[in-house]
Formats: structure tokens, C-alpha cells, sequence
């Protein structure tokens, strides 16, 4: 399961966010720190396609891919020297797979700005730069200790210190350490650096009620500049309509016309900065089930996902996409149309394969 961080300053409705996604209760005030500890929850991402799946193969329960979701208390100015609450938030951050940064876009005067003015990029770059220099603090150190193992002149040591050198020099420029990879002797070294700055950025533009659901032009190209996405939401309206009955909420949306919901962008977005593909399992009487792997991820791997025992006994993998397996009517429609592909352990799995492992099961 994916982790996703809510982070953002003061005020920005990253607590109004978390609520509208999860449709869990988080305190929100105008005031900074309503949130201290982080409000978690495990939300179940819909997918039309694998309901869609569920009802041509007569699959029942259908359960969803899910993912967690955290709120983090709020940034402020010099968190990387503990102020506020910096170190508890930072240490929160190191803890998700992608970061998700509120930034206000929307006019309240009864809500005070912490700067005092509304500037979505200036409030991405404060938080960026925030997150910059805890991580240039914490390769400083570890540097420093790298550097007195590499006096042994042990492999891994040497290597550990020389991209510690590259993470170094490359914080002290002001750039993120994404994308950085770890040498080979010491691939360790990332994940025991754990650099907030290497994990995937995902923008969140909190717009007022009423505006286009588009995050400003500025903001989009900060993000994408720093390979990162940028989205938009209201995130007062999207709370609103969680206390709804989904139905409800639903009609509602749909006279407002705003398109998809805050749960589809932002977890759509955090999915496709993590490069992530949804493989689908189902079968008649049973559960109809979505799994989200990196793209890439071999059948003989994405049996695993599935089961430990069909990794250990796999034997192939039959094959078919999911809009094929629904145009078809059903899996012996689509047999009988050559739509079924049986792969072997290499292939790559793609998004929106529907796919039954053949495996030996253990003696």
C-alpha cells in the first residue's frame, strides 16, 4: 500500500483535503497547528473498469486498490531548525512515498495568510526550500561519517561517501537530490539517507469555490520543472460533499460540473508520479480485486502480489484487456475471439490487464 503526505503551510486546507478524500473527520480551524499528530486513514480508490470487470465476469465482493493517507501538521518558516513543529513534521514526510503540497489559491480574508498575501509558487518554494535544507543538513552529517569509513578503503564505504559527495554538492545548489541513484556498492545508501527532496512532488492548488478547477499557469510550470504534476481542487466544496451520501454527492457534482473528484486527482496524480499500473484479478462467484504495480512489473512478480504461492508455482498467465473482456460480454466471449493471451513469466503487465495466474500450488 502506497503512502500519500499531506503537507502544506498553515491554513492552506490540507486538513479540509484530507477530510474530502477520506471522508474521515480531521480538525480544522483558522489557526495555525490544528494538526499535530497526523491524521492517517486507509482509503479504497474506485475503479470503474474493475466494477465494470466484476459485473461481466459475475465476480462479488469487488475490492479496490487502497491507499494511505496521512495529514501532516503544518510547514512554517525554518521547520529544518525544529521551529513549530519541525521535526515531528519532517520525520513524518520521510515516512510516505509521495508528498502532496497544499498551496493556497483562494481569497478569505477570515482565514489570515502566514506571510500575510496569497502566492501559490511562493508558498511551494518555502516549503522546498524547507525540505532542502533538512536534507543538506542530514547529508552533512552522514558525509562526515561516510568520510571516516572510507579511511578503510572498504567498497562499499568509498562508494557510500563519493554520492554522498554528489548529494552534497548537489543540495548545496539548491536542487533536489530526485533521481539520484545510489552506486551500486552501497544501494543502501539512499534509503538510509532518506532525503525528503527524492521523493515525487504532487501540487494540490486549493481554488475558491466557484473558480475553474485548473491550477494557476505559475504553478504548473514550477511543477513541471522539477518533474513534478500540479492539480487543482476546492477543497471546501470536496469536504462539503463527503458528508453527503454518495449519491447525493454525486448529482451534485455533476450540477456543479466539476468533474473529477479530489480523490481522482490527487491519487491519479500521486499514481502516475510513481509510475503505477493497475492489473485487475477476478472470478466468477468470487472477488474481483485491482493491484497497483510499478509499470514494468513482471507477471511472475504481480502473481506474488497476489499470492506468495502462485510467485513460487507460476506456470503462466492468461491474459486480456479489461475493455476487450467487457466488449467480448464475457471471458468465453473473449476466448472464443482469440482477446485471451497466455504470457509467460517476463512479460510486463500493463494497465488494465485483466489476468489469471496458472501456478502449481505447493505440496
Amino acid at each position: 500500500m502506497k503512502r500519500i503526505g499531506i503537507v502544506g503551510l498553515p491554513n492552506a486546507g490540507k486538513s479540509s483535503l484530507f477530510r474530502a478524500i477520506s471522508r474521515q473527520a480531521a480538525e480544522v480551524a483558522p489557526y495555525p497547528f490544528t494538526t499535530v499528530d497526523p491524521n492517517i486513514a486507509v482509503v479504497p480508490v474506485p475503479d470503474e473498469r474493475l466494477d465494470a470487470v466484476a459485473r461481466t465476469i459475475g465476480a462479488d465482493p469487488v475490492t479496490y486498490e487502497t491507499v494511505e493517507l496521512r495529514d501532516i501538521a503544518g510547514l512554517v518558516r525554518g521547520a529544518h531548525r525544529g521551529e513549530g513543529l519541525g521535526n515531528r513534521f519532517l520525520a513524518q514526510i520521510r515516512e510516505v512515498d509521495v508528498v502532496v503540497i497544499v498551496v493556497r489559491a483562494f481569497a478569505a480574508p477570515d482565514v489570515p495568510h502566514p506571510d500575510g498575501h496569497v502566492d501559490p509558487v511562493a508558498d511551494a518554494e518555502l516549503l522546498e526550500a524547507e525540505l532542502l535544507q533538512a536534507d543538506l543538513e542530514r547529508a552533512g552529517e552522514r558525509l562526515d561519517r561516510a568520510r571516516r569509513r572510507a579511511r578503510s578503503l572498504e567498497r562499499a564505504a568509498v562508494a557510500e561517501a563519493e554520492w554522498l559527495e554528489q548529494v552534497h554538492e548537489r543540495l548545496a545548489r539548491g536542487e533536489p537530490v530526485r533521481g539520484l541513484e545510489p552506486p551500486e556498492d552501497a544501494p543502501d545508501a539512499a534509503r538510509e539517507l532518506q532525503a525528503l527532496t527524492a521523493k515525487p512532488f504532487l501540487y494540490v492548488a486549493n481554488v475558491d469555490e466557484g473558480a475553474p478547477l485548473e491550477p494557476p499557469p505559475e504553478l504548473v510550470a514550477h511543477a513541471t520543472a522539477r518533474g513534478a504534476r500540479a492539480v487543482a481542487v476546492s477543497a471546501r466544496i470536496e469536504a462539503e460533499l463527503a458528508d453527503l451520501e454518495p449519491s447525493e454527492a454525486e448529482a451534485l457534482r455533476s450540477e456543479l460540473e466539476l468533474g473529477a473528484s479530489a480523490l481522482e486527482r490527487v491519487v491519479g496524480g500521486a499514481f502516475a508520479l510513481l509510475d503505477l499500473v493497475t492489473f485487475f484479478t477476478a472470478h466468477e462467484g468470487g472477488e474481483a480485486r485491482a493491484h497497483a504495480v510499478p509499470r514494468g512489473t513482471t507477471a511472475r512478480r504481480a502473481a506474488g502480489e497476489v499470492h506468495s504461492d502462485m510467485k513460487r508455482g507460476f506456470v503462466a498467465a492468461e491474459v486480456v484487456a479489461w475493455d476487450e473482456l467487457v466488449a467480448a460480454g464475457s471471458l468465453a466471449a473473449a476466448r472464443e475471439r482469440a482477446l485471451v493471451r497466455t504470457e509467460g513469466r517476463d512479460y510486463s503487465v500493463r494497465d488494465g490487464d485483466v489476468i489469471r495466474f496458472r501456478f502449481t500450488p505447493p505440496r
